[in-house]
């Protein structure tokens, strides 16, 4: 399986079953297309989803495409990465972050 396929695309209609009723913890990574930083953080998820692999989920929400999942969440810059756990926003990290920085966020969630 490709990294890429690791990475899964939530929308307004499916981020509750993909991001909040999962029995692991969720990476999410709210982002756009034409945003820099956010490409820029896309192959490090890449990497991170392949390192975790079954620990954690990676998911990413396009906040043009799904503006009532960004609005529930209060995303108003982007790249934001919220780490979810049990249903709950657990960690949050707002712009370009290194990989060493996300490692870190999903290592303090994973237990």
């Amino acid at each position: 399986m490709s990294t890429q396929e690791l990475i899964k695309h939530a929308d307004d209609s499916n981020f509750e079953s993909m991001a909040l009723k999962g029995d692991k913890p969720v990476l999410v990574d709210f982002w756009a297309p034409w945003c820099g930083p956010c490409r820029a953080i896309g192959p490090i998820l890449e990497e991170l989803a392949g390192e975790y692999g079954d620990r954690v989920n990676v998911v990413k929400v396009n906040v043009d495409d799904n503006p009532q999942i960004s609005g529930q969440y209060g995303i108003r810059s982007i790249p934001t990465i919220l780490m979810i756990k049990d249903g709950k926003v657990k960690d949050t990290s707002v712009g370009l972050a290194t990989k060493n920085q996300l490692a870190d966020l999903i290592d303090r969630n994973l237990n």
